[in-house]
């Protein structure tokens, strides 16, 4: 029995003997969440702000980002905003948006009437960071529309795509083949997503910590969308026109 208690008393002692040696202390060994000026990088504080408690001022329940109250994920932090710090809008790159028609034939000699019918599609949002990226309730991107709404446009950031699209009577010239082009007007947003976790007071099993605050810069673009008619979706604004190029 003697021997048995020696060694017990042995390993308590080499426990304690390495917490001190790095520097630590025995309370030191329970985890702690985001200890005071721990670095992040952008991903985790992205990831941080979709799980937060309020975002862009809105109250979110674990479900808005998947979370399950036994299973987690729980909220990363307290607050996420996006301040914005510049906006401007520009052309979208130019697409071929139908397919071609010719007036090739050997024998003709009038222009041929066509009726053209074209599409094309802009992606809704495009951020520098994947967890931007919408999910089933919109995700940070969601919480965006408002922002994008007070510029210009109805752009709905919850959905992935918005698409322009018309049907045109158009002439073709001898010799010519012709097909539309699509170039959309865009709109870029510059900004911060700024998260905050509160200070907390100590308790009997944890120490008190200072409130902590993260910044993770972000651009993030979209097309200008347009009301569709009679409730319809919005369609992309943007300048279509034809293009014609030797047979």
């Amino acid at each position: 029995m003697s021997e048995r208690r020696l060694k017990n008393k042995k390993i308590r002692i080499v426990a304690v003997g390495s917490a001190l040696a790095t520097g630590g202390v025995i309370v030191a060994l329970l985890p702690s969440a985001n200890a005071a000026g721990e670095e992040k990088t952008p991903e985790q504080i992205m990831t941080m702000c979709q799980r937060a408690k309020v975002l862009n001022g809105k109250q979110q329940s674990i479900s808005d980002f998947g979370g399950h109250p036994i299973a987690g994920p729980s909220f990363a932090s307290d607050n996420c905003d996006f301040v914005e710090t510049k906006f401007e809008t520009f052309d979208g790159p130019t697409e071929k948006a139908s397919i071609d028609f010719p007036n090739c034939e050997p024998d003709a000699t009038e222009p041929a009437k066509v009726s053209v019918t074209w599409s094309a599609t802009a992606a809704q949002g495009q951020g520098k960071y994947t967890v931007t990226q919408q999910g089933g309730g919109g995700g940070l991107f969601g919480a965006l529309s408002g922002s994008w709404v007070k510029h210009k446009g109805t752009l709905d950031m919850t959905v992935r795509s918005a698409t322009a699209g018309d049907t045109e009577q158009r002439e073709v010239p001898v010799g010519k083949v012709l097909h539309m082009e699509f170039t959309p007007k865009m709109q870029r947003m510059t900004g911060e997503w700024r998260v905050r976790i509160d200070a907390r007071e100590a308790t009997t099993v944890t120490n008190a910590t200072p409130e902590q605050n993260f910044v993770a810069p972000d651009v993030v673009e979209g097309p200008v969308v347009l009301p569709g008619a009679a409730g319809a979706p919005g369609v992309v604004d943007g300048t279509s026109k034809a293009v014609l190029t030797d047979c």
